[in-house]
């Protein structure tokens, strides 16, 4: 296997995104990262799947941890028989498949597929811990290549010169889309909003941009607007949570009003992914509701008085008339004819 993370910022590297080695699962801490290179080390499939649900790892980390979590239940249970063996596997699937429930199908996908090569596996005497682990480093490898294709079309839409504004962290098509553009010689500048309450714009796609050499400004969730317009915005891209298959967008919340005012400026909003067969309707999406807690303090500093509430939906839906295009591995669609990338048949992804 050609590894494709090669020329990606530290962070994207597989190793960093989530490891099993030796009983455990080791996992970059993207709560802190930059400012602290700390690793979050889970012994169980319940740690794993808890480490999901507080963001150590989000974006396309949690499917990685996931399957990570797969190869630690397999350790966990490597000493009864088979079919119990397969049975507590099950049940750690649905644990880490619903650690976040707005993902909940995509990561079903991934904790079926770890079933799949542990029963494998069994047939051919391996040990599961180790066919999962494999599994889910070629999963990793292959999800890195189509975002690369993904990369390819995207890349295309770009003006040379062009001032790139993007929405919370993106992960691989991030890493992606700049090594594609550096291939090119594009000359590009980005501009990434914090993305409070985490500040995963500023702190994991600024410094992921930084690493792969382009020059990148932060700016505050509520300055999008005079950005937009003071800096000539040429694009506006992100990645997507789901993207239903009647053209509405979910994404980090705040994805939504930066496809407003884009509309309004005239700017188009490049929205990229694979499109989700489970997901026919914006009906079939599940928000995920966050402690509304971590609205009100930051990295463990309380910012409100006592009594003040919060509120933080953690997604947000950007109808399809906001979206200038779907890009995908298998090309560009509009919003409204997304259905046609399902011609070519299925693609094993996650």
């Amino acid at each position: 296997m050609i590894r494709k993370d090669q020329e990606l910022a530290f962070m994207l590297q597989y190793e960093n995104v989530a490891w099993y080695q030796k009983g455990e699962v080791r996992i970059l801490d993207r709560r802190v990262y930059p400012g602290k290179v700390r690793y979050e080390v889970c012994r169980t499939h319940q740690e794993v799947a808890k480490a999901i649900a507080d963001m150590v790892t989000q974006s396309a980390g949690p499917f990685t941890a996931a399957g990570m979590g797969m190869a630690l239940a397999a350790k966990e249970v490597e000493h009864e028989p088979v079919e119990q063996q397969l049975e507590k596997l099950k049940k750690a699937g649905e644990v880490l498949a619903n650690a976040r429930p707005t993902t909940a199908n995509r990561m079903k996908l991934v904790v079926e597929g770890c079933i799949v090569a542990a029963k494998e596996g069994f047939r051919y005497g391996e040990a599961p811990d180790q066919v999962i682990f494999h599994h889910t480093v070629e999963s990793l490898n292959r999800r890195y290549s189509k975002m690369e294709e993904v990369a390819e079309y995207l890349v295309d839409l770009f003006p040379q010169g062009g001032r790139i504004m993007t929405q919370c962290f993106g992960e691989t098509i991030v890493g992606m889309m700049l090594r594609v553009a550096k291939r090119r010689k594009l000359d590009l500048a980005f501009f990434c909003p914090e993305t409070r309450p985490y500040l995963q714009g500023a702190r994991l796609t600024a410094s992921v941009i930084q690493d792969q050499g382009y020059p990148v400004t932060v700016i505050s969730d509520n300055m999008v607007g005079v950005t937009l317009k003071e800096k000539k915005i040429d694009v506006f891209t992100s990645a997507a949570d789901t993207i239903a298959l009647d053209g509405h967008v979910v994404n980090k919340v705040g994805t939504m009003q930066i496809a407003l005012l884009a509309k309004h400026f005239g700017i188009p909003y490049y929205v990229t992914g694979i499109p989700d067969q489970g997901k026919h309707s914006v009906k079939d999406v599940v928000i995920e509701e966050r402690n509304p807690l971590e609205v009100l303090e930051f990295q463990g500093v309380k910012t409100t008085l006592e009594g003040v509430k919060g509120y933080y939906p953690a997604f947000d839906i950007t109808p399809p008339e906001y979206v200038s295009a779907v890009v995908t591995n298998r090309g560009i669609y509009t919003p409204y004819n997304i259905t046609d990338y399902f011609k070519k048949g299925e693609e094993q992804y996650y």
